[in-house]
């Protein structure tokens, strides 16, 4: 009896110890998060997938003259988008861009990247994103983590272009660098300020070039949730 009985407790502390390796292994990959990923959820991310419409108003200041702006609904879920802009009122799916005046999509794609370029590095599954390393930020001139995105040189609205992102330890987003084409030199660097609340999700305010004469921002900003 006494073997039989010593066989029973080493299974019971074999399967244990498999049972713990086990928990090991699930804990350890749920943590394995790609520093899009990490961003992204610094920003919010996981209530997106409750958010059922968004609103926002992209406008550019310059000097003392305020920009009139592009006001903007979608509802994600459905990807349908509501544009007002002047005189123009576009009404339509994203699902069916044929009869779409394109300069519409192209003015939707753009100003929701700038509102939501947190997300986008997690959306956009085609673009190439670096391993983070320590630079100085153009503008405040500070030590913060950078990453490259790069979109590939086929597809999308503007194909090549690559972003210089400079976030902090908190993994909020402080600074960006514009290269189109992925060339060399900027085309647009400002900064991500005035990070505001809406429902869980951060979005930064404002964005500012150097001079601090010209400045991207958001106003009537809403996001609702379901």
């Amino acid at each position: 009896m006494k073997p039989l009985y010593l066989s029973f407790i080493c299974f019971l502390v074999l399967s244990a110890c498999k049972s713990e390796k086990k928990k090991d292994i699930v804990v350890e990959s749920e943590e394995e998060l790609t520093i899009a990923e990490k961003i992204a959820n610094a920003h919010g991310y996981e209530h997106w997938q409750n958010v059922e419409r968004v609103a926002f108003t992209f406008k550019v200041d310059r000097d003392t003259i305020k920009g009139n702006g592009r006001s903007w609904v979608w509802w994600p879920k459905k990807d349908s988008v509501h544009m007002k802009a002047g005189t123009q009122n576009v009404k339509y799916s994203r699902r069916n861009l044929d009869s779409v005046p394109s300069n519409a999509d192209k003015a939707f794609i753009n100003d929701k990247y700038w509102l939501l370029v947190p997300f986008q590095l997690v959306w956009d599954t085609s673009a190439t994103i670096s391993e983070p390393k320590k630079a100085e930020t153009p503008i405040g001139n500070k030590e913060l983590d950078m990453i490259t995105i790069t979109y590939p040189d086929e597809g999308g609205y503007t194909p090549g272009d690559a972003y210089d992102i400079y976030f902090d330890e908190d993994y909020l987003i402080r600074e960006w660098t514009y290269r189109r084409g992925n060339s060399p030199e900027p085309s647009l660097t400002n900064t991500f300020e005035n990070y505001q609340d809406f429902n869980g999700i951060k979005i930064a305010i404002d964005h500012k070039k150097d001079d601090g004469n010209w400045n991207l921002n958001f106003t009537d900003v809403s996001i609702t949730l379901e």
